[in-house]
């Protein structure tokens, strides 16, 4: 039972080896550094800066939410108030 894991292990190591010796290990890396310069030309945000501004403007929106009914019962009220004094 402990053969096949000991095997699976050794040939895990001896792949994970081969590919750090071969090219496709410097074409990873070239792509991770290519990706990664592509990414900070393009101005991206991270998704904790995302979250934090997606927070704000639905505090905002509901804030403004507010203020209009509130604007809404003062316009109601001084309706009202012109009606009453005709």
């Amino acid at each position: 039972m402990n053969q096949p894991k000991a095997w699976f292990e050794e040939f895990q190591k001896n792949v994970s080896e081969l590919i750090a010796r071969s090219p496709a290990a410097d074409i990873e890396r070239n792509v991770k550094a290519f990706m990664g310069q592509a990414f900070n030309r393009m101005d991206l945000v991270t998704r904790e800066e995302f979250d934090i501004q997606a927070d704000l403007l639905s505090r905002a929106v509901a804030r403004i939410e507010v203020l209009e009914n509130q604007a809404h019962a003062l316009e109601h009220r001084l309706s009202a108030l012109e009606s009453d004094d005709k």
